[in-house]
């Protein structure tokens, strides 16, 4: 305890003497012959063209749809930096291309032309796949020794841009210690307007192992067998809307159909499992979610605000089986200081009623990544959790390394390291009945570690962390776009 509030009050500290507002440095304007010019900052810029290279797949309109400035449009020379920023964000958070560039070039002293420098990512992904049956690496090491019959194998095919609109296709066959059959079509661009889409989806999975209760020390008990002894179908189709460049709605409906062995539901093992004395069930899920998100770079930010809600509801009914009425809040704060320092601040909420639910609705902590760093080994189920996040990074050092064969799409592979410390406080609640030792009770942690961003926002993070029960352990961590 005196070890976690020394840790704090450092980091606080730390925060309050470091300010905000990071001096902005921008390339300046170039002329038709690539050499550097300057203009008065109060002068009226007209543009007049804008010329795109690199959009070998992208259609064109798709970029376009990103730029906060258009032909026609004037602006006054001290502010267009600002603009072509955020142009230049909004362009790569597409998740289509690995390099971008916005150029101003002067015409003559009140006309300019941009000139945007893309690369293009890899889009295409057929690979075989290699897949952990448990819930993280750290879980799979050292609860199950790296067990490699504890996989599941297959192939997998991804196509981030089919039809240059940043449409997407995923299929999975997957085989081993689960099978499962999904396919996905995403059309995030579908009408004229660009600011409409939807997504349809099909998944089927068939599992020897799955978790049908968590044990009063917050682990998963695992119903194994050897035959699949749990069966899933899910139909999702999916609408959303994008109003502006920030601002995303997102509204979906998904069928879902479960069957597990009879001996599930049983007083042996979990009658609670769906909350209701059969053996199979099926249900709707509906749901609304609103997104604002304004940072540098979508997987990896440094900087800007994101903010999400969501609604959903399960089941027709109000009470009893798998009916239940979600919300869900998150809010993130990305600040930048001086001498490459950085900070975050992220803030979760959530709540499900009624309160008496289902196993397979209690989920909350230790999935996905609602989480505490620390308490990886941990899942904490309930109807009612908060999560706070805090962290401090420096970056230490960025550099690239050329590849020796010619790819286009990557020539070289980008290596940035950065140094963090961070503080995790958090809290769920569960009925009585569902109590386990780290419910209903205040929850913190803390730690440093290593984050390597790479090749296509791929992070890796390395983190020693420590928690309140007197544990420590370096736990590691693998995001990315792919």
């Amino acid at each position: 305890m005196q070890r976690m509030r020394l840790i704090l009050w450092a980091m606080a500290l730390f925060f309050c003497s470091t300010s905000h507002g990071q001096q902005k440095k921008y390339p300046g304007f170039y002329d038709e012959m690539n050499n550097q010019v300057t203009i008065d900052s109060s002068a009226i810029l007209h543009i007049s063209q804008i010329h795109i290279t690199g959009n070998d797949k992208t259609k064109e309109y798709i970029i376009l749809r990103e730029l906060k400035i258009h032909p026609g449009d004037s602006i006054i020379a001290g502010n267009i930096f600002d603009v072509l920023e955020e142009s230049n964000h909004l362009i790569y958070n597409t998740s289509l291309f690995s390099e971008v560039e916005i150029r101003p070039i002067l015409l003559s002293a009140y006309e300019v032309r941009l000139e945007i420098l893309l690369k293009e990512r890899w889009y295409i992904y057929p690979a075989p796949q290699f897949k952990l049956v448990d819930r993280n690496f750290n879980e799979w090491w050292k609860t199950y020794n790296a067990d490699l019959n504890r996989v599941i194998y297959g192939l997998k095919f991804l196509h981030y841009n089919l039809s240059g609109r940043a449409d997407q296709l995923r299929i999975f066959l997957l085989n081993g210690y689960a099978r499962t059959f999904y396919m996905s079509y995403t059309e995030p661009y579908s009408n004229k307007k660009l600011n409409e889409g939807y997504s349809v989806s099909v998944g089927f999975t068939q599992n020897r192992e799955f978790p049908y209760k968590t044990n009063y020390n917050n682990g998963l008990l695992l119903y194994k067998t050897n035959l699949f002894d749990r069966s899933s179908l899910t139909l999702n189709a999916s609408y959303t809307t994008r109003n502006g460049y920030f601002k995303r709605n997102y509204f979906s409906l998904q069928f879902n159909y479960i069957k597990v062995n009879d001996t599930l539901i049983s007083d042996k093992y979990n009658p609670n499992y769906f909350n209701i004395e059969k053996s199979k069930i099926s249900f709707p899920d509906f749901s609304y979610s609103f997104v604002y998100n304004k940072t540098d770079n979508i997987n990896y930010p440094l900087i800007g605000k994101t903010y999400a809600l969501s609604v959903s509801k399960r089941g027709l009914g109000v009470r009893g089986g798998m009916n239940m009425l979600a919300l869900d809040a998150a809010f993130k704060q990305y600040f930048s200081h001086k001498s490459g320092l950085y900070s975050n601040v992220q803030l979760y909420a959530k709540i499900k009623l009624p309160f008496h639910q289902s196993y397979l609705n209690q989920r909350a902590l230790g999935y996905s990544t609602f989480y505490l760093r620390g308490l990886e080994y941990y899942v904490i189920d309930g109807v009612a959790a908060a999560l706070a996040k805090y962290t401090v990074s420096k970056q230490l050092v960025s550099f690239r390394v050329p590849i020796p064969f010619h790819i286009k799409a990557f020539p070289y592979i980008p290596f940035t390291f950065f140094a963090k410390t961070f503080a995790d406080g958090g809290f769920c609640y569960n009925q009585k009945e569902f109590d386990t030792r780290l419910n209903n009770r205040l929850l913190y942690s803390g730690g440093a570690g290593i984050d390597l961003l790479t090749l296509y926002d791929i992070n890796l993070s390395l983190e020693y962390s420590f928690n309140q029960l007197g544990e420590k352990g370096l736990f590691l961590h693998l995001k990315g776009s792919l």
